[in-house]
């Protein structure tokens, strides 16, 4: 190992080892053990197949599997010629009709799902196990802590204790294919391989997937997304994250230090009825409502909790004595909420704890119902936020342990204030995002009602426009009487944040408090957004006064353009004191999120990768130039193309400095159902993040690299970068690149899968451009036909660009650097996933053989990549370390070449008619949902 790098930390080691855990079981007994659960449940599966379509499916299937073990053997990669894939699978599937080849895709889809669920369960029990045995080498709570004791100032600690904040925010992007019926479904399958069910047991729930349909019937709607991620948030909030927060509070206990008082390590972020850039399903309306929802779904936690506590919180004043606080506390209940006190106080007079649990269930039952009506809140009465809530949780806990109750208080009522912060009163803080031109759009409304100068406002440039809102922040004027009637374009700007006003005065502050700007290209994007936020009252630019706002304003800088400038953009922002002045309101903590997927849609997965890391370099140098703390919002997608991957190294990736005691990232598609539909599952992917924000935080502050040594591996990433990124833009500028994309997958039926409420495009669908299509569905395609571009291309012709400029021995140095080992870490699984011998039969059936040189440049960057990651990495193969893995995948194959080549089949027919039979359609639908499973991948 180089003696430039930290010698106690073996990067490339932790960063591969968990690549390899995040994508499945990685030991042999774990995996014969796994191998023995999937042929339990697939003789399940066949044994249905008999009972409810008859002997002659089991056979078929059956034999297309067969016959495809036979093509598995071909080797990757390997060039299809004309009428190759003619072999006997292609000629059987041709003869199928389409009712048959619904029963043979299903089939094999609902053999993914199933062994999808025991691969959850081995994968839980497996990383159990080598926790229990010291085997796992990325360091939990326990391990952290002892680590913090040992280097870290105590001072330091405690100080970062007192903010330490890790926020996952669920999103509803369109990736997650899975209805949430049959996520019910495959959850009791998960649960009865846990619990050593009977097969009858088992067999059943088998059934009852089958006679599900997986294919939703309709597009569901924005307040039908929140109910299925309430469901998520809720578990995660009133079982998981209290498990993870015990065991902080074990570890912390271990090296004699404790959580200050008030803090809130764990907390959950939602976008889903709060996301309005590009979803016109989002309305201000549709934002209450899901708000609504939420906090019915968590007041309804909060109620079983404290109904729970009264019925164990017996102690007798008779026996044991109370705090006076708690007596004042009692004293204000009663009168406040005379009659409730009258109600409990005769069964309960000498029993405090559960008179006031009386008192704080009536509270939470009266915010339940005011909330329901609509109505303000009631001082006393009922809560406005979590943190009255949180008080009187909080007056019981001190009795408690003031009067030799300390281990009383480490049950019920501890496992109720943990909920309480996870959850506050609305399940999740509700982000809002809204793209830029809205602001500027609804501004230039505005100022047209003001004249002829102050209509020019669309034709200044940014410098005119940042001092002109600069100045407007700084002057307080309303710029339009709001009962006024405006134009359309200026209420729909304002409307948005109206609702965010209506939503903090119902449910609190607490609730919607951030406002995301996406397509945020400089300092006059963001002023544009606060100063539409001072016209509906979240902001008070101080003029006459103090400066008042109760919203954080956050950039998203989504492209490679833009997280070049981030730092430019940061201290432009900063420099402004108008909103200086807002920043310094809110804490002195400035927020800017990241975006993966647009900026690998647009230069590759290499410069992304790169810029976003030299980005949060930059931004960390500015905040702290301008003494301001930064919180970076990572927009992680769940495909490695869209920032996927282990989140705990992505973290332990990141620059020095950068991550001070809080962050964010997003949680999106199949990633929730993966990391969080599993309750052990959960909480160790909760733990692993929690301690790399800790490690970051407290052992990171520093480079553990030398200045001359990291210029020297910037200098090569740079070399590495502009080749892999004009690799890239000369594949995605290709002429006929857009026919060969649209033509090869299966992206336009996306729209048919029904799996969001949220458009696939920007623009007007039909207009053939990459430009406006999502990065969801650029992923989704590529991955759908296993060439996977955006999860690897360019990256060998950066590498080789390296070589060949005499780097070579700087780049086997960047092999203990973990920005470069997490990158090719992800890389390397996803080149696993990779399969273009399958991708030769989508280009052969379904492309002009015009187009067909597209697909032999991607066959020669993908022999250039395989070849420059196994030079890296000195391995022979792919995945050489784990073995295991790379077994476990191969087996996949075998299941997914059937679903590959009658996706094709069926993709070939439908596009040679105008009026597809029903039945194909959902036949090809089904393909889509089955090999989405199959590699636990969509976008």
């Amino acid at each position: 190992m180089s003696s430039a790098v930290h010698p106690e930390v073996d990067t490339a080691l932790l960063a591969r080892e968990s690549v390899a855990t995040h994508a499945g079981v990685v030991s042999r007994d774990e995996h014969d053990a796994l191998r023995a659960a999937i042929r339990r449940l697939a003789t399940m599966l066949g044994q249905t197949l008999v009972a409810h379509v008859g002997p002659t499916m089991l056979e078929l299937v059956e034999h297309v599997r067969v016959l495809a073990a036979g093509a598995t053997g071909e080797q990757p990669g390997t060039q299809v010629e004309e009428g190759e894939d003619r072999g006997e699978i292609a000629a059987l599937l041709a003869d199928l009709d389409a009712g048959t080849a619904v029963e043979l895709a299903r089939a094999f889809s609902c053999y993914f799902r199933l062994a999808n669920v025991a691969e959850q369960v081995h994968r839980v029990r497996e990383l159990q196990r080598r926790r229990d045995s010291g085997d796992l080498r990325r360091p939990g709570l326990v391990e952290l802590l002892r680590r913090v004791d040992d280097e870290a100032d105590r001072a330091a600690v405690e100080e970062v204790l007192s903010r330490l904040e890790l926020r996952p925010v669920f999103t509803a992007h369109p990736t997650e294919s899975s209805r949430l019926s049959v996520r019910g479904i495959l959850r009791q399958v998960a649960e009865g391989l846990t619990d050593g069910a009977s097969d009858e047991d088992l067999a059943g729930a088998v059934d009852a997937l089958w006679q599900t349909d997986e294919i939703r019937p309709h597009r569901p709607t924005v307040v039908d997304e929140a109910a299925a991620i309430s469901r998520y948030l809720e578990e995660i909030g009133a079982r998981t994250a209290p498990r993870v927060l015990q065991k902080l509070q074990t570890a912390l206990d271990a090296v004699g230090m404790e959580l200050p008082e008030g803090a809130r390590p764990l907390r959950l972020g939602c976008w889903v009825g709060g996301d309005r850039d590009g979803n016109p399903n989002v309305t201000p309306q549709t934002t209450l409502d899901c708000l609504a929802l939420y906090a019915r779904r968590a007041l309804d936690v909060h109620l079983r909790l404290v109904e729970s506590l009264g019925a164990q919180l017996s102690m007798s004043t008779r026996i044991a004595g109370v705090t006076d606080e708690l007596r004042r506390s009692l004293a204000g209940d009663r009168r406040y909420l005379p009659e409730v006190h009258n109600h409990y106080v005769r069964g309960n007079a000498g029993e405090p704890y559960r008179l006031k649990c009386g008192m704080i269930f009536a509270r939470l039952e009266n915010t339940r119902d005011r909330i329901a009506a609509g109505r303000h809140h009631q001082e006393g009465c009922d809560y406005l936020g979590v943190e009255e809530y949180l008080r009187d949780l909080g007056v019981m806990d001190r009795s408690l342990r003031a009067h030799l109750g300390g281990r009383i208080a480490d049950g019920l009522l501890t496992g109720a204030v943990r909920a309480a912060q996870v959850l506050g009163l609305t399940l999740a803080e509700l982000d809002v995002r809204q793209h830029s031109d809205v602001h500027h759009d609804g501004l230039a409304g505005l100022y047209a009602r003001l004249g002829a100068e102050a209509g020019r406002y669309p034709e200044l440039d940014r410098a005119e426009k940042v001092a002109l809102l600069s100045g407007e922040l700084a002057a307080d004027r309303p710029l339009a009487p709001r009962r006024a009637a405006l134009p359309e374009v200026v209420d729909f700007a304002l409307s948005t944040f109206d609702a965010m006003a209506s939503a903090q005065e119902l449910h609190g502050a607490e609730s919607v408090r951030t406002y995301v700007i996406s397509m945020c290209r400089g300092v006059d994007d963001v002023l544009a957004a606060v100063l539409l936020a001072r016209e509906a009252g979240l902001v008070d630019s101080g003029s006459g006064g103090e400066t008042r706002s109760t919203v954080d304003f956050v950039p998203l800088l989504e492209t490679a353009t833009e997280l070049s400038r981030a730092g430019e953009l940061l201290d432009g922002l900063l420099r402004e004191e108008p909103y200086r002045r807002i920043v310094r309101a809110r804490g002195d903590v400035q927020e800017v999120m990241l975006g993966y997927s647009d900026s690998n849609k647009g230069v590759g997965i290499t410069t992304s990768q790169w810029e976003i890391h030299r980005a949060q370099r930059n931004l960390r140098d500015v905040a702290s130039s301008h003494g301001v703390r930064l919180r970076l919002f990572h927009g992680r997608g769940g495909s490695v193309g869209r920032g996927g991957g282990p989140a705990a190294e992505a973290v332990a990736a990141s620059p020095f400095g950068v991550v001070d005691g809080s962050m964010k990232v997003t949680e999106q598609g199949e990633v929730v159902s993966d990391k969080y539909g599993s309750p052990a599952l959960a909480a160790e992917n909760l733990e692993l993040m929690l301690a790399a924000v800790l490690d970051a935080s407290l052992l990171h502050r520093e480079s553990r690299v030398r200045e001359d040594v990291l210029s020297r591996w910037d200098a090569a990433m740079d070399v590495v970068s502009d080749a892999a990124s004009r690799a890239y833009r000369d594949l995605v500028e290709s002429p006929g690149i857009w026919q060969f994309f649209t033509d090869a997958t299966p992206v336009a039926e996306l729209s048919l899968l029904n799996v969001g409420s949220r458009p696939s495009r920007r623009g007007t669908a039909g207009t053939g451009s990459l430009d406006d299509l999502r990065a969801i569905p650029w992923v989704f395609g590529w991955t759908q036909t296993r060439m996977v571009i955006p999860g690897w291309f360019g990256l060998g012709s950066g590498l080789r660009a390296a070589r060949e400029a005499g780097l070579d021995d700087v780049l086997d140095e960047m092999r203990q650097w973990p920005f470069l080992v997490n990158l090719l870490g992800n890389v390397e699984m996803t080149l696993a996933k990779t399969d273009l011998r399958i991708a030769g039969y989508y280009v052969h059936r379904l492309v002009d053989p015009g187009l067909h040189v597209i697909f032999d440049r991607i066959r020669e960057e993908h022999e250039r990549t395989l070849d420059e990651v196994l030079r890296l990495t000195g391995d022979a193969c792919l995945l050489a370390a784990h073995p295991v893995l790379r077994q476990t995948l191969e087996v996949r194959e075998a299941y997914l070449e059937p679903l590959h080549h009658l996706q094709v089949e069926l993709l070939s027919r439908r596009r040679a008619t105008d009026a597809p039979d029903p039945e194909l359609q959902r036949a090809l639908l089904v393909t889509v949902n089955g090999i989405a499973a199959g590699l636990r991948n969509t976008g």
